[in-house]
């Protein structure tokens, strides 16, 4: 449904992208993910129509933007993280006026606005003022533009910068139930929320793709060893010493909190019984022995800041 080919942008003689390669299949979520300056929303922006590619091709639900740009555009809706909305319209007045803009007749009008309205949770603030609406309420009525004429792409720039903790779960269980009848790119600082919202992630830094799959995917990749989480009642400080002479453990590093230690094993191994079984001859109190897993977070900071790319 989204098909990017070699995309690159120059700012001057600046490379912000370079051969960007990606595609997101239909009814997909999938998150763009990178630091500051690494090329999302460029990226984003060529794939609106919002700016042409220096070099490359785009597509979007079969229409390519370079010789279809209206086309390709009639199929995407987009929320930019600047949210474009005028403070004196009230939002069925704003909402009307975007679908004509789409060029959409009356009643397919009426009825696409009822549905966003409810969809997007704006039924008691229909009437209100857009500029005395809070944050969360404004990013809503800018998701429900964006999915007013029933567009098979959306495009989703930080959908949630700015929400309380209660508002991002309210936007994210929306996205979730996108799932099927759109296809939805969107991009985010919050790795938690694009673990728990979508399916696979694509991670450019530097204006290039260096790693793309799901969470799950990426961080098996990525992991060199199994860890587990041990806390002992009675630490006499030869712990970490003495538990790097089990087989098949790596290293024992001091976690966090007293009498607690990462224990990093081989991967594949399942060491919990050796392990259990070591502290409690050594009469050390075994008071917890978890398996930690390696979170979006772990494998974002991994590659963004020490390795370009996945073998």
């Amino acid at each position: 449904m989204i098909q990017a080919d070699g995309l690159t942008k120059y700012y001057a003689q600046h490379p912000a992208i370079v051969d960007v390669s990606f595609q997101v299949e239909e009814g997909e979520i999938v998150a763009f993910l990178g630091p500051n300056a690494a090329g999302k929303t460029t990226t984003m922006r060529i794939l609106t129509g919002y700016m042409p590619a220096t070099f490359g091709t785009a597509q979007v639900a079969g229409f390519d933007l370079g010789e279809q740009s209206l086309q390709a555009r009639r199929n995407i809706g987009y929320m930019p993280e600047a949210v474009a909305l005028y403070p004196d319209m009230r939002v069925h007045q704003y909402l009307s006026y975007c679908g004509r803009l789409q060029g959409m007749g009356k009643a397919e009008l009426t009825e696409r606005m009822e549905y966003v309205i409810d969809r997007c949770g704006l039924s008691e603030r229909a009437s209100s003022i857009i500029g005395t609406l809070s944050l969360g309420f404004r990013q809503r009525v800018s998701l429900a533009q964006a999915m007013l004429h029933d567009p098979p792409v959306l495009i989703l720039d930080e959908p949630t910068v700015g929400l309380d903790p209660n508002q991002i779960v309210e936007v994210r269980n929306l996205i979730k139930s996108l799932a099927g009848d759109h296809t939805v790119l969107l991009s985010t600082h919050i790795l938690p929320e694009a673990q728990m919202t979508c399916e696979r992630v694509i991670i450019i830094n530097e204006g290039e793709i260096i790693a793309e799959g799901s969470p799950q995917a990426l961080t098996s990749q990525l992991r060199q060893a199994e860890t587990l989480l041990v806390t002992i009642r009675d630490d006499d400080g030869t712990v970490a010493r003495q538990m790097k002479n089990i087989p098949e453990v790596v290293d024992v590093r001091s976690a966090e909190q007293a009498g607690s230690y990462y224990v990093e094993t081989k991967v594949g191994s399942d060491l919990r019984a050796n392990i259990s079984e070591f502290i409690v001859a050594n009469g050390w109190g075994l008071l917890e022995l978890r398996p930690v897993e390696m979170s979006l977070e772990d494998v974002f900071r991994e590659l963004t800041t020490e390795e370009k790319g996945v073998a």
